[in-house]
């Protein structure tokens, strides 16, 4: 019977050592491997008939083995953090083993596989740090002004951010004209801030995205039990929720014509009536209209009312497209880099010289809204640290290939463009101001290439 059980005892043992979740490890007193199970193998990608019976010093390093460690301390350890590669992360437990003489025969090791875990941290830890630069620097922007929001050093953009905060500061009514996705919303907030309104709503409409039903209650709210379904106690429209703040229309261009008619008579009596009520409700509001329409041109084919028209055009704040400011591209694109990749807990890529080319010819019909769905698309179709034009050759292809056919004459001009710096440094002694003067350039674009370049100042 005893030895029935001894017997069995070896098949127990060797079940054990498969079925285990972990590594499991067996060496002798000279170091060589007696057993190695399957999750062994897939741990550390050696096979059992590679390593059994050999010295398991031929595999890892001697500093790097913890089996061999015991050997000679002859003291077990319990859920001790190692690593045996520097691929590989685990928690152990090792003891030597003896036999009944009390003799050293060998010792095992079970090793628990932490490795996705640690580099799960390791990659929390970098987001978690790149989140707090960026709360940072959007502490910093704060600072700077209402229109910190709006990214770019072009002259054009900072042109038209200069007469936004002009006319932030009077209570006139502005309408906002620029291509879809150039940031319309974006200046109408940032007119709002800069006001002497900013403490109070601002309150937004898309004029395109209400239903023509729906306009009148949305603009101008209802009594209760003005029509079946309102709710009991009536509510207030956008128009009265905006008391005291702004109102921003955006798409004003789409605008039914007979809303048209009592949105002037809002802007002429400031004064709306619910839906079904008698009493007119005075409001003290200041509204910017934003549209990519041209109004003008709608006034003369009858679609948009003339006295609306030049009601709402007291100031007139054109917004120019992407296509006219290419100098933003690489700090929109960086910036939303960032995003996405905090976004999509990715490592935050860089964009080469050939993908910038490609950036930069690229017509951006749907503007910055646009380059903010590329770069979105981008982040999270790559995996690469550094993005080539080729790599986005299904992003954007009408214009990949005219990317690629430059990308040669992008890294040529890179090393020109990067020569030129240099010189103009040494000859201004270091002096960035004077540099960026003798190189025609804006300062902030001088220290983007210094950096870009990794220029040493």
């Amino acid at each position: 019977m005893k030895e029935q059980y001894f017997k069995h005892s070896h098949y127990f043992l060797q079940t054990l050592i498969q079925t285990s979740a972990d590594a499991i490890t067996i060496i002798n007193a000279s170091g060589e491997v007696q057993y190695w199970n399957p999750q062994a193998e897939k741990i550390y990608g050696i096979p059992l008939k590679d390593i059994e019976h050999r010295k398991i010093s031929n595999f890892f390093k001697r500093k790097d083995l913890k089996l061999l460690e015991i050997l000679k301390t002859k003291r077990p350890v319990h859920n001790v953090y190692h690593q045996p590669r520097p691929d590989k992360h685990v928690v152990i437990s090792s003891a030597p083993i003896f036999d009944e003489n009390g003799e050293l025969i060998g010792a095992i090791s079970i090793d628990h596989d932490i490795t996705n875990i640690v580099k799960l941290n390791e990659k929390l830890t970098l987001q978690t740090t790149q989140l707090q630069n960026i709360k940072r620097q959007y502490k910093v922007q704060e600072q700077n002004g209402p229109f910190s929001e709006i990214k770019g050093d072009s002259e054009a953009i900072q042109l038209v951010k200069g007469l936004a905060l002009k006319v932030a500061k009077t209570d006139a009514t502005v309408l906002i004209h620029g291509e879809s996705g150039v940031g319309k919303e974006l200046f109408a907030q940032g007119i709002h801030e800069a006001s002497f309104r900013n403490q109070e709503p601002f309150i937004a409409i898309n004029c395109g995205a209400i239903p023509e039903a729906l306009f009148e209650s949305e603009f101008f709210g209802y009594e209760k039990g003005a029509f079946t379904g309102a709710h009991r106690d009536g509510r207030p429209g956008k128009v009265e929720m905006a008391e005291g703040g702004t109102l921003f229309l955006d798409e004003i261009g789409l605008l039914p014509l007979d809303m048209q008619v009592k949105l002037l008579r809002v802007l002429q009596e400031r004064e709306v009536y619910r839906i079904g009520g008698n009493t007119s409700i005075k409001v003290n509001i200041r509204v910017v209209a934003a549209t990519n329409s041209d109004l003008e041109e709608m006034v003369k084919q009858g679609t948009f009312r003339e006295d609306l028209y030049y009601r709402l055009n007291v100031v007139t704040l054109p917004i120019p497209p992407l296509r006219e400011r290419l100098e933003d591209i690489p700090l929109l694109a960086n910036n939303f880099i960032q995003e996405f990749a905090i976004k999509y807990y990715k490592e935050i890529p860089s964009l080469s010289d050939s993908a910038l080319e490609c950036f930069m010819n690229y017509h951006w019909p749907g503007n910055i809204r646009e380059l903010r769905n590329v770069v979105e698309r981008m982040i999270i179709f790559s995996e690469k640290p550094i993005i080539h034009a080729e790599d986005i050759t299904q992003i954007f292809p009408a214009n990949t290939k005219k990317a690629e056919e430059k990308a040669g004459l992008a890294k040529e001009k890179a090393l020109l463009e990067k020569e030129r710096i240099q010189e103009a440094l040494n000859k201004t002694f270091g002096n960035k101001s004077a540099a960026a003067t003798l190189l025609g350039m804006s300062r902030a674009n001088l220290y983007r290439k210094i950096k870009q370049y990794d220029i040493k100042t």
